[in-house]
């Protein structure tokens, strides 16, 4: 593939909704621009841009792929983004990178949640973005149903520019509005024809609204507009493409990607009017100074460029999709990574097409492609010239929001669980791993499901190993309601020196219930217990406390005074206090102990139709509710919950709210268990420690 300028890129992702055909669209379009030699179909597992082992299994995308292709004299770089929502960190790379994003609608589904989100993301990351609606050869295909229910949501933005010929239930073309002409056919073979004479006002209807959203985007057109009602090809032309760059129009066309009719017409539109990377100024920061910096995409501007994805790969190792900013990128290029503070040569230089890598010399401003092995490289990250260097923004991924505690399936392969699970952190930055020190759990987050499902998958194809998920156990604490005054006495006689310590001791819980901390309190008058080993009686009761009389949770909150005793002269030892103390705290089963949970506050954001279905939720999940409040277009209610009702949320609330709503959740305290709930938790443990023994 030859060198392009930046003025001759178009950069774009392909996102929506699962199952609505962005895979399917991509290797039409791939196809249709003899970009590949046949048309892969996601059933068959053969798509160019679905070839992990997962993907071709699931017959879904399940990480974001790229492939370029070449149409009149242009590179369009594609970039195919999973639709189900437990990959939502796959979109935020690519979509921060390219300038414009293809959003499917289906004809027969019209606008879905999916094609919300990825309009909500394109307004982020100030993407242009055009609407593809897809399907149009499925039997209940209606693109007018489509275009309203996109219209009702999104209003003046919209401008159709293609109307679809129908003839006898069949798709069988397109209506290009702005050229006034009709054409037949599929892929390149396409044929002119007359507009038929039914889809005459419609035609008419679709070039009112493009010229109005034309003349929308500047202050001259818009006052040509009003004086004469009439814009001209070139005047639409122009005031289209303005609208599309600064994300005030976003055009509609139609298409089948299985019979590729409306392929071609829907490629030249790529090309005439969503915008190159020439040009476009991208702020940041100078590392050395900390003041403001930007990158003009230019080849004669100093090298830069964002790493928007990493492929960890067991064999090949890993692979860094970058784009370039600015300047020029060859094999004699010193890559200097601003957050790690390293310099890299970057070796081979890749485009990518799907798992195919054809290797090249040069890569101008604007193009996308992939680096080997650059050992200090993380997604995200800047690499610049370390004589100009500036840092872009960090990527704002999601948040992990469902957890599970992973072990190996069969011992001692640990190491290679930990082992492939960082790789794999490496690709997916909405991954995490952590060790819970308490629980001594290895506890693995994504967004969903079916994320953490296919991390597990990845494992067992990728590295070889297979793991177990199961929910994470709960850190649980324990504490006592009312004071005791209890005795521990441990004596023994076993021939030559005995051992003996005697330790009155007074528990009581703190008068602060927020004061969780282990309180020791040194009482002793007149030599009772000697003061050399009162620390051995300290010293006991802390290490008692980690494990408690209900269940052996730690136990908070508690002051222990030591106000008296006894010893023996000879027999005495720090050790036999240290017994004394571990038997003076046994008794603690007499000051009424409970079982406190960790409770977590909660703040969901939905919109107004599922606040009632999100409320009787919570509260069957033992939630209170502590306020709600207008964010944006959505409310947030605020609740605390314990995190044992907790652990399936995502996926229930996603579920309620057809996957409008979201959430974050802190720790903010520890409270006592319901009497019902605390027995089933205790009788749970007490039944697993004898399992272990």
């Amino acid at each position: 593939m030859k060198d392009y300028q930046a003025r001759n890129i178009r950069n774009l992702t392909i996102v929506g909704h699962g199952s609505v055909g962005k895979t399917t669209l991509a290797e039409a379009l791939l196809f249709t621009a003899g970009a590949i030699d046949r048309q892969g179909r996601v059933e068959d597992g053969a798509a160019t841009m679905d070839y992990e082992a997962e993907e071709t299994k699931r017959h879904i995308s399940l990480s974001a792929a790229m492939a370029p292709l070449e149409w009149k004299n242009t590179k369009v770089n594609l970039v195919d983004i999973p639709g189900y929502f437990d990959f939502a960190g796959e979109q935020v790379g690519p979509m921060t990178v390219c300038e414009g994003a293809l959003i499917t609608v289906g004809a027969v589904s019209g606008l879905d949640v999916g094609a919300e989100k990825a309009w909500a993301m394109c307004d982020k990351t100030q993407s242009s973005r055009m609407i593809v609606v897809t399907k149009m050869d499925q039997e209940n295909a209606n693109f007018q149903k489509a275009l309203t229910s996109i219209t009702d949501k999104y209003g003046s933005h919209i401008a159709p520019i293609e109307v679809p010929i129908v003839e006898n239930g069949k798709f069988t073309g397109v209506v290009c509005v702005l050229e006034n002409k009709a054409f037949v056919g599929e892929g390149k073979n396409l044929k002119a024809i007359d507009i038929p004479a039914d889809l005459a006002d419609e035609v008419e209807a679709a070039r009112e609204a493009i010229m109005e959203a034309a003349a929308g985007a500047e202050d001259e057109l818009m006052e040509k507009y009003f004086e004469e009602g009439e814009l001209s090809f070139d005047e639409m032309m122009h005031g289209l493409r303005k609208g599309i760059e600064d994300g005030s129009v976003v055009p509609v066309v139609c298409c089948s990607s299985l019979t590729r009719i409306g392929m071609a017409k829907l490629l030249d539109n790529i090309i005439d009017l969503m915008p190159s990377p020439a040009g476009k100024v991208t702020e940041g920061t100078d590392p050395k100074t900390g003041d403001a910096a930007e990158r003009t995409c230019a080849d004669d501007q100093p090298f830069s460029a964002r790493v928007f994805k990493t492929m960890a790969d067991p064999f090949v190792g890993k692979l860094s999709l970058i784009k370039v900013m600015s300047g020029t990128l060859d094999a004699s290029t010193t890559l200097y990574n601003v957050n790690a503070e390293k310099s890299e040569k970057p070796g081979s230089i890749y485009f990518l097409k799907g798992k195919q890598q054809s290797t090249t010399q040069k890569v101008c401003a604007g193009d996308l492609c992939a680096l080997a092995k650059l050992q200090s490289v993380a997604t995200g990250n800047t690499l610049c010239d370390a004589n100009n260097p500036i840092q872009y923004p960090d990527m704002d991924f999601p948040a992990p929001c469902i957890s599970k505690a992973v072990y190996a399936k069969k011992a001692g392969e640990e190491d290679k669980i930990f082992s492939g699970l960082n790789r794999l952190m490496e690709e997916d930055p909405t991954i995490k791993l952590e060790k819970n020190v308490e629980t001594a759990e290895s506890v693995l987050s994504g967004l969903g499901e079916m994320h953490i499902d296919v991390i597990a998958a990845k494992l067992a194809s990728k590295f070889k190993v297979e793991c177990n998920l199961q929910d994470p156990k709960i850190p649980y604490r324990e504490s006592i309601r009312k004071p005791i005054d209890v005795q521990g006495r441990h004596k023994k006689q076993s021939g030559g020196h005995g051992q003996f310590g005697d330790v009155k001791i007074k528990f009581r819980p703190n008068a602060d219930p927020s004061d969780t901390e282990f309180h020791f309190v040194d009482s002793v008058v007149g030599g009772t217990v000697p003061r050399n080993f009162i620390p051995a009686v300290e010293k006991g009761l802390i290490d008692n406390i980690k494990h408690g009389v209900l269940a052996g949770f730690p136990v908070v909150g508690l002051t222990a005074e030591l106000y008296d005793g006894s010893y023996h002269p000879v027999d005495s030892s720090e050790m036999a206090f240290k017994t004394a103390a571990r038997l003076a705290f046994k008794q603690l089963t007499g000051a009424n102990p409970v079982l406190l949970e960790p409770i977590y506050h909660v703040e969901v954001d939905v919109p107004d139709q599922y606040m009632g279905d999100v409320i009787g939720d919570m509260n069957k999940r033992r939630g209170r509710i502590m306020g709600m409040d207008k964010v944006g277009d959505q409310q947030r209610v605020t609740a605390e919950a314990p995190l044992s009702e907790m652990f399936k949320y995502a996926t229930d609330l996603r579920s309620m709210t057809q996957a409008r709503g979201s959430f974050t959740m802190r720790f903010e305290r520890y409270e006592e268990v319901p009497a019902a709930d605390a027995k089933k938790v205790i009788e749970a443990y007490k039944r697993e420690d004898e399992d272990d023994d």
